[in-house]
């Protein structure tokens, strides 16, 4: 059975028996030192990449969950979303799901491109909190502090 996600180090705060605890009384790990500043995107960006950056990053910067080392999974994700926007675009313009080729009608190339762009979309949006389901995995571990990890475990 898999393990419940986790929740945001804020609610497991707010929910919490007193200050810097959760609600089992366990101590809630403050966030790692980085630098808490947005990336700046790669000039080269194609225009829908650089559109979805725009869209997604001031977001994730007021959260306080970009910095900058994550410009090259940032970057992953944009031209990703580039990615499926464009073969959604040629699948449209030629009208059909199905192509046509020597052997008769075919399921059209775009639609391979758009199945592995949104798994792999569906991936990166996970890393960044992007789906409701994967905005519990952005929060903070709990700290394991030894003596208060289970205040129900007896003692030896």
């Amino acid at each position: 059975m898999p393990s419940p996600k986790r929740k945001p180090a804020g609610l497991k705060l707010i929910e919490g028996v007193r200050p810097g605890r959760d609600s089992g009384g366990r101590k809630v790990a403050e966030a790692p030192a980085f630098r808490r500043v947005p990336p700046e995107p790669p000039e080269w960006l194609p225009e829908e990449a650089r559109a979805e950056w725009e869209r997604v990053v001031p977001e994730l910067a007021r959260l306080d969950l970009l910095k900058p080392v994550d410009r090259s999974a940032l970057t992953a994700y944009c031209l990703c979303w580039d990615r499926l926007v464009q073969a959604q675009r040629q699948m449209q313009e030629d009208g059909s799901v199905l192509a046509r080729n020597s052997q008769g009608q075919v399921r059209h190339p775009a639609v391979a491109v758009i199945e592995a762009a949104s798994k792999e979309l569906r991936a990166w949006a996970g890393e960044f909190g992007l789906t409701p389901s994967a905005e519990g995995k952005v929060g903070r571990q709990e700290a394991d502090d030894g003596d208060e990890a289970n205040p129900f475990a007896g003692s030896g």
